[in-house]
């Protein structure tokens, strides 16, 4: 009895913790690799992983006859699928709300991170080269001061200067939106 009752005070919590998060939300936006070109690379891969494997096991059985060379391929058959599927799940969410700037990269991030407008000191929209300034796409961290970025496709981000002197890019497709919503709050496009 005393478990159901704990169980359901879990859920009650949680039900509560989810209706406070969706409370007052400016901008919301979920963007997941979908590239093409990314998933034409991955698709290859375990294609030629696949081919490779049937190959030398249904094909030739006595080509392989070290050990440690079927533990490898073993390895690459559980790891690049696993890889594979953990693109799958990858996405970045962004929140805007009154009271500040909430995102996650999810698996990685369970939990939103949160900054309140009290943290920022300037936030602006703008157009940047993922792979020149940051490397690529993912969570990345930038070359020459350039800070963090957190960014699935494309070359648009809410740049964030937090007063603790830490800088904060976050990826977006749909700035336009976005810049309304910082105008409505009287968030401009320069600082705050």
């Amino acid at each position: 009895m005393f478990i159901f009752a704990m169980v359901n005070a879990i859920k009650k919590n949680k039900a509560l913790k989810n209706k406070e998060m969706n409370q007052d939300i400016l901008f919301q936006e979920t963007q997941k690799f979908n590239q093409w070109w990314l998933w034409a690379i991955l698709i290859s891969v375990n294609a030629m992983l696949i081919y490779g494997v049937v190959d030398l096991y249904l094909l030739d059985e006595h080509q392989i006859s070290n050990e440690s060379d079927r533990g490898a391929i073993w390895f690459a058959l559980i790891l690049i699928p696993l890889l594979t599927m953990l693109f799958l799940t990858f996405r970045l969410d962004t929140l805007v709300k009154a009271n500040g700037v909430y995102f996650r990269f999810f698996p990685i991030h369970r939990k939103y991170r949160y900054y309140s407008w009290e943290q920022i000191a300037k936030i602006f929209l703008r157009q940047y080269s993922p792979i020149m300034e940051y490397g690529g796409w993912g969570i990345r961290y930038g070359l020459f001061g350039k800070g963090m970025a957190y960014n699935i496709k494309g070359n648009n981000g809410l740049q964030l200067f937090l007063k603790n002197k830490k800088k904060l890019l976050i990826g977006t497709q749909r700035p336009e939106e976005l810049r309304a919503v910082l105008e409505r709050l009287r968030i401009g496009n320069g600082s705050k």
